[in-house]
């Protein structure tokens, strides 16, 4: 397996990630424009690089802790799909989340991805709701997921 290395995704990082989101969501893919904003925005966001450099996936998480913070995207280049890659993208954003200290981390899913959902539920993530006709233009409903933070134990309400 091919070495992966989590690092923070920088604004030269798009030019590499637009092609992998082409091909992954057709017409739904996001813009340079819509990384641009999440960047400027100070989102937490990851890229995986294999040893060369080059680009394998993307994740991207924001929100407003510690209420909530929600999964943006997570994507993976196809041919590096079931390596690992999505899992450490993921683990890395949980991590994340917990160091915010945050109550819920949700995610939408598209209803007929049973691969990423069965992915989500290994980490603890359940269905909430559904949102109909959430991706565009393929009117496609996304499934939302949410995963609620374990408790510390160290609240005031915690000791038992």
């Amino acid at each position: 397996m091919t070495e992966v290395r989590l690092v923070p995704f920088r604004w030269w990082h798009i030019d590499d990630v637009l092609p992998i989101e082409a091909d992954l969501f057709g017409a739904e893919q996001w813009s340079a424009g819509m990384f641009w904003s999440e960047l400027a925005n100070g989102h937490h966001y990851r890229v995986a690089v294999d040893e060369d450099g080059a680009v394998l996936g993307y994740a991207g998480l924001a929100g407003v802790p510690p209420d909530e913070v929600w999964v943006q995207n997570i994507a993976v280049r196809r041919e590096a799909q079931r390596r690992g890659v999505g899992r450490a993208l993921l683990e890395d954003l949980l991590a994340e989340a917990a160091r915010r200290e945050t109550r819920s981390t949700l995610l939408e899913v598209a209803v007929d991805n049973a691969a990423a959902q069965r992915l989500y539920a290994t980490y603890g993530f359940e269905p909430v709701g559904v949102r109909r006709g959430y991706y565009q233009p393929s009117n496609t409903d996304a499934l939302v997921m949410r995963r609620d933070a374990e408790p510390t134990g160290d609240g005031p309400h915690d000791n038992g």
